[in-house]
């Protein structure tokens, strides 16, 4: 049994997670801004579920929130930062306050979550922080710097952070999950079939949590598919940069 702690997973890719990882038999707690879909989750698993209602920008909430998880579970030994927010707009349309916003969510939520957590695994000697990322952070995309920007960033982060703390027995992680039918991805250009089912999503990654390699998927195809952008993510950006215009030409 694992002890897991989350940010975003109200809905989405989050909620499936949690929803697997609990039936997997493990302890999950959850911080995020919305808690409607967990406290009626919570019914199933009144001993192994903790929600907290909880903005990833502010630091005081984060560790209020990690001192409560830590009394009640002791152990934790996996912390995921999923929280995100993703603008969508030409960079030429998209002012500097944006860029501010999504990378206080996305980039420095991460950071304050790890600050929060990283006192607590160093007494344990152990423990696994994990950063959800996004092919577009290694490949780009049009209409969404701000957000492949802090993925790109977390990516760096979560790679400097393996090297420094490897002598503390804590590994640092990246999720890679597929273009999915999630909320934060409605209004991008790109056609509802090409996007992943996020329960399927969600379940799948629950049940690799505890790999031990550096990118984390749900199943076998997004792997080689998230090893194509890293070999190739300039001629991946351009394809599927013109594969969405292509469509929003097709649209109009």
């Amino acid at each position: 049994m694992l002890n897991i702690i989350i940010t975003g997973a109200n809905q989405g890719i989050g909620y499936y997670f949690t929803e697997q990882a609990l039936k997997n038999g493990n302890k999950v707690a959850v911080l995020d801004l919305e808690t409607d879909n967990l406290e009626i989750l919570e019914r199933s698993y009144p001993n192994r579920l903790l929600y907290y209602k909880t903005d990833v920008c502010k630091e005081m909430q984060i560790r209020t929130a990690i001192a409560d998880i830590i009394e009640k579970f002791q152990k934790v030994d996996i912390v995921i930062h999923n929280a995100c927010l993703c603008s969508f707009d030409k960079e030429a349309d998209t002012d500097f306050s944006t860029y501010e916003r999504v990378f206080d969510v996305n980039y420095y939520g991460a950071l304050r979550l790890v600050k929060s957590i990283l006192p607590y695994m160093q007494k344990q000697k152990n423990g696994k922080v994990i950063f959800t990322s996004s092919g577009v952070g290694v490949t780009g995309f049009i209409g969404i710097s701000p957000y492949a920007s802090t993925k790109g960033a977390l990516e760096a982060l979560a790679k400097c952070l393996n090297l420094e703390y490897a002598s503390d027995g804590i590994s640092f992680h990246i999720i890679h999950p597929p273009l999915t039918r999630t909320k934060s991805a409605e209004p991008l250009p790109v056609p509802k079939e090409f996007m992943a089912d996020p329960k399927k999503v969600g379940y799948g990654i629950a049940n690799h949590i505890s790999s031990r390699h550096f990118i984390l998927c749900h199943n076998f195809l997004q792997k080689v598919q998230t090893l194509t952008c890293y070999l190739f993510p300039i001629k991946m950006g351009r394809l599927m940069s013109k594969m969405a215009l292509r469509y929003i030409g097709n649209k109009q």
